[in-house]
């Protein structure tokens, strides 16, 4: 039987409201996986190198703002695929941009899904009601020992 695996979600969303519409959301479809939010992409990256080296508390998956004070999303997204021990981790893109190429650089660099957030409040509840549907039927990898 293998090790019981206690795998977080990382949120890495700078905007409180959306963080706070994002995880209770993510509760009402059942997800019970702790959330680790962080509102910069220093502190996350931080905290995934670190989570990197505990293969059994690792994230489950990063959702991932690309409007960050202090980075660019992509940024984070290029740096989490190019280390061996997160390159499977799922990310998910949840941000305002919808401009094509930018699309097109997140899945380039190995996004796994990638959201628009609709600007209007309900809309944006339901997207994520519906991502949190999602996450309860994904399987995720074993983080790299």
């Amino acid at each position: 039987m293998s090790e019981q695996r206690h795998v977080t979600i990382v949120m890495i969303e700078d905007d409180e409201g959306h963080a706070r519409l994002i995880e209770k959301n993510i509760r009402r479809a059942g997800i019970a996986n702790a959330i680790r939010h962080f509102a910069d992409g220093t502190s996350a990256l931080k905290h995934l190198d670190e989570a990197a080296q505990d293969h059994v508390h690792g994230p489950a998956l990063v959702l991932l703002d690309l409007n960050l004070p202090d980075m660019s999303g992509t940024d984070i997204l290029a740096k989490i695929k190019s280390d061996e021990r997160l390159k499977r981790t799922p990310v998910v893109v949840l941000t305002t941009t919808d401009d094509k190429v930018e699309i097109q650089r997140c899945y380039d660099l190995g996004c796994n899904v990638y959201i628009t957030k609709p600007v209007a409040y309900e809309a944006f509840a339901d997207a994520i009601r519906q991502l949190g549907l999602f996450l309860s039927v994904i399987q995720v990898p074993e983080i790299e020992s």
